[in-house]
């Protein structure tokens, strides 16, 4: 019963992140967490552009509630914007923005958008970027292009655990076309990461048993 119960709860809690991921694209969405309080369900958004999620005096805020606790059956649920720092180091926000400028200018320019995107990305202070799009690009022939500069990892607990991996899709007139983003920050700790510490030079230690010779030799002259 106790497995069952987590199963339904975790199923749900994707059924949520799905649904808000749904509803809201073009606004700069990344992620979306699930909190349970005393209070209850607390719902945190990500995202690039807080405003068009909260929209004039909140009412997509009062939309989107409403929407869960019909469809989701949440008895109190509070929705929390949280702003995202670096749009260009985020996976989710760089792919759908990737996303929605081939929609808005056509496939015609997919080179000049992998190549923009690409070095923004690097230029946010990413170590390395890969961009795939999937689809009838330029042609009626499904292709795929690789966009990729920079330092990536793809094998290792390195790859699974900071590497920040995304999916988009884009609507347009020969058909969908995938869109895959992998972006590894700078601050990622490599195993290969070598750092020299120079340790301070110490004195040569002064050697005291020299002092009393020299003041034997001075008695030895004086005597003499």
């Amino acid at each position: 019963m106790i497995e069952r119960k987590f199963i339904t709860e975790n199923l749900k809690e994707l059924q949520v992140q799905e649904f808000i991921s749904e509803s809201l694209k073009n606004v700069g969405h990344s992620k979306t967490k699930l909190v349970k309080t005393p209070l209850g369900e607390k719902i945190v958004i990500y995202a690039s552009r807080p405003g068009l999620i909260v929209g004039r005096k909140g009412e997509n805020i009062k939309k989107l509630t409403n929407v869960l606790k019909k469809r989701f059956e949440f008895e109190n649920p509070q929705i929390e914007i949280a702003e995202v720092e670096n749009p260009n180091l985020d996976a989710q926000i760089v792919a759908e923005r990737i996303a929605s400028t081939l929609e808005r200018f056509g496939i015609q320019k997919f080179k000049a958008i992998g190549h923009k995107t690409m070095q923004e990305v690097m230029n946010a202070g990413a170590l390395g970027i890969e961009i795939k799009m999937s689809g009838k690009i330029p042609s009626a022939r499904a292709k795929t292009w690789r966009f990729y500069s920079g330092y990536l990892k793809k094998s290792g607990d390195i790859a699974q655990t900071s590497v920040k991996h995304a999916n988009a899709q884009a609507q347009l007139k020969p058909g969908t076309v995938g869109i895959k983003v992998s972006i590894m920050p700078r601050d990622i700790k490599r195993p290969d990461d070598i750092t020299i510490t120079e340790t301070p030079q110490q004195k040569p230690p002064v050697n005291q048993k020299q002092e009393p010779l020299q003041e034997n030799k001075k008695n030895k002259e004086t005597k003499e």
